[in-house]
């Protein structure tokens, strides 16, 4: 550990995965500075789902605290059909995933999980950042005249050097770009609608009250599209992801606001509940996403530059796994560097991604063969897929076993955090 503590990393990116690596490398003895282009920190968007290979690394950077009294725990996974809103299958969560898997399942408000991450980047005895953090320091500039200390350099000028630059700068990477690795950028033809409805009108209203009675995370499967609802802040807000064919503007500006009444009109043809529901959704609180990915791609490093989450296998949300294989690169990542001193760093990048991107590639893959699964027409072979449906086995080729069972890390102490939830 001491040889650790004498080398830095530049984390460029303050999202999860970004955070989440500052704190697990710092955890590891390294010295971190966190490098962000927007001028204050915090997460837009709505929901976010943790399965327990994700919850484990958070339990294990010491929040699992904090985590509790923010999260809303889903009771069951409700897998519904379009047209009727009968429920193909049902299969509960809660405790049955923490005696399984020995760690939660568990949903958040993304700004909530975002604040638990950065406060932890400071001291609580007031003696100054454990993680520094800079704000509005959009990076226009990567500069390896010495291969073994590469630098930043802002828009405004400031130069952040380290021993290693970590590209955690989500999907549209300045660092991969800045580096020059491949362009691996690919449309889905697909775009998400996110939308928060206040959890009272939800309950409010007899047509989806129902919705309200026990804490779910729900599934709509149907033709071209499908629907995802779960509770976050404890009932406060139902948090909608809806997938539909992408319009040409959005495809074109990746994001823009969007209405309650335009989301509805997408599922009217649906179970009458569905529209009912959407059109409750706030026009302040809806907007709407193209949907982009990575092409599966083992190259995450150059010399002393690495990539992380997003900027290397940015998914698509079909295993709501994106968020969290960022979360298991960070705690590997910092694992290889942290039991290395600076003339190790290498070797360490060549094992984090020898146990990584084969791993991270395979759920990319799970991810967009379930786009497909997930929208298949009525008919043969989408009956064919309600079956597999029902066994909650997974869902293409990747089963929750395989995704939410172990530990991504060698010497984490997970026993400990399995008998802390079961017993």
């Amino acid at each position: 550990m001491a040889a650790s503590q004498s080398y830095e990393v530049v984390v460029v990116g303050a999202g999860l995965g970004g955070l989440c690596a500052a704190l697990s490398l710092r955890q590891r003895g390294l010295r971190v500075t966190v490098v962000e282009a927007a001028a204050e920190l915090g997460e837009i968007g709505a929901g976010i789902q943790t399965a327990p290979n994700a919850s484990r690394i958070l339990m294990g950077l010491g929040l699992r605290r904090k985590l509790e009294a923010v999260r809303t725990q889903p009771e069951d996974q409700v897998r519904r059909r379009w047209a009727d809103g009968s429920i193909i299958a049902q299969l509960p969560l809660g405790q049955r995933v923490i005696d399984t898997y020995g760690a939660p399942y568990w949903h958040y408000h993304r700004a909530d999980l975002h604040r638990i991450l950065l406060d932890a980047c400071v001291d609580p005895e007031g003696h100054g950042p454990i993680v520094e953090v800079l704000t509005d320091a959009r990076v226009v500039a990567l500069d390896r005249t010495d291969p073994r200390r590469p630098v930043v350099e802002t828009a405004d000028g400031r130069r952040v050097a380290g021993d290693l630059v970590l590209g955690a700068d989500g999907i549209r990477s300045t660092v991969r770009d800045l580096a020059g690795f491949d362009d691996t950028l690919v449309f889905s033809g697909e775009m998400a609608y996110r939308a928060l409805i206040p959890g009272d009108v939800v309950e409010a209203d007899p047509a989806t009250r129902f919705l309200m009675d026990r804490y779910h995370s729900t599934i709509w499967y149907g033709p071209d599209k499908h629907l995802v609802h779960y509770v976050i802040r404890g009932g406060e807000y139902l948090n909608i992801v809806a997938i539909v064919p992408c319009s040409e503007q959005i495809e074109r500006d990746w994001s823009g606001p969007a209405t309650g009444a335009e989301l509805a009109q997408h599922f009217e043809e649906w179970d009458d509940r569905v529209p009912t529901l959407l059109a409750k959704a706030k026009d302040e609180d809806t907007s709407v996403w193209a949907m982009y990915r990575r092409r599966r791609d083992p190259v995450w490093v150059d010399g002393r530059v690495a990539l992380l989450g997003d900027a290397c296998h940015a998914m698509l949300p079909y295993q709501a796994q994106g968020a969290s294989q960022a979360m298991e690169d960070a705690a590997v990542l910092a694992e290889e560097l942290g039991r290395v001193p600076r003339d190790g760093i290498d070797g360490a990048l060549a094992r984090y991604v020898d146990r990584r991107a084969k791993h991270a590639g395979m759920v990319q893959d799970a991810s967009l063969e379930n786009m497909r699964f997930y929208h298949l027409p009525d008919g043969p072979e989408q009956r064919e897929r309600d079956e597999k449906l029902r066994c909650f086995d997974g869902e293409s080729d990747v089963s929750y076993d395989w995704l939410w069972n172990g530990s991504p890390l060698n010497d984490h102490d997970t026993e400990s955090i399995h008998y802390q939830f079961a017993r």
